[in-house]
């Protein structure tokens, strides 16, 4: 079984890409397994905390095991991971993956953010941890794979073709399109994050990712944005 594991900010499709994944016949998908841990780990204070918390493991290296120890009668098995997430985790599992780092403008993810959690710092939008897992990825020679949200968003089809040929996968069409309404995947924090995918049925641009930035989350923009632009520089070119 192929592990396909997406490392994301949040407010940045990645739920979208998990659905579009979820609509493949060879592919299983998981859906924030770290969760749980980050909360406990962090203390960090999140819609359905303790509900999040009590529907996970909050050890991580029982987080790996369950991982790396999965069965599952599918050809490819598809982690959805926020990399903030993976604040303080032994990074050694990820080796054994293809590793996708799904990047987006940080003024677009603070924008869409903001409207759910209010004044996210540098670390809660993930950006700066995305870095330091390329750099560690590219250290051991191992290749991550680099894609901008904006470019799936621009032209679905042909950045999921790219993206399926560099996983060494065939492209398949489902993953175009999917009902509205939730998944069976889904964790419990859904109801709180996934109210543009539910109503969705396909990679669509979100109205939120473009309001005006507060004042106060202007520092964090422009301390989040060289780690933006160093990582886009490497993504695909769609």
């Amino acid at each position: 079984m192929k592990l396909i594991h997406l490392i994301s900010g949040p407010r940045n499709i990645s739920t979208a890409l998990m659905y579009s994944f979820a609509q493949r016949h060879d592919t299983a998908v998981i859906d924030e397994p770290f969760y749980g841990y980050y909360l406990h780990s962090t203390g960090a204070d999140h819609p359905g905390k303790e509900e999040v918390i009590n529907s996970l493991p909050i050890d991580a290296g029982e987080v790996i095991k369950n991982l790396t120890n999965l069965h599952q009668n599918k050809e490819l098995l598809f982690i959805k991971n926020m990399a903030h997430h993976l604040d303080r985790v032994d990074l050694e599992f990820i080796k054994e993956m293809v590793n996708i780092l799904l990047i987006r403008d940080p003024k677009q993810i603070l924008s869409s953010y903001n409207a759910v959690r209010q004044n996210p710092s540098l670390d809660d939008i993930g950006l700066k941890k995305q870095f330091e897992i390329y750099n560690f990825l590219s250290e051991q020679k191992l290749n991550p794979i680099v894609i901008n949200s904006n470019d799936i968003l621009e032209n679905p089809e042909e950045a999921l073709l790219l993206l399926c040929e560099k996983i060494q996968i065939p492209f398949d069409e489902n993953m175009l399109h999917w009902n509205a309404g939730p998944i069976p995947e889904d964790g419990v924090w859904a109801k709180y994050w996934y109210g543009n995918v539910h109503k969705s049925t396909g990679f669509e641009k979100q109205e939120t990712s473009s309001r005006i930035l507060p004042d106060s989350l202007l520092q964090t923009y422009h301390d989040a944005l060289p780690y933006y632009e160093t990582l886009n520089i490497h993504s695909l070119k769609i």
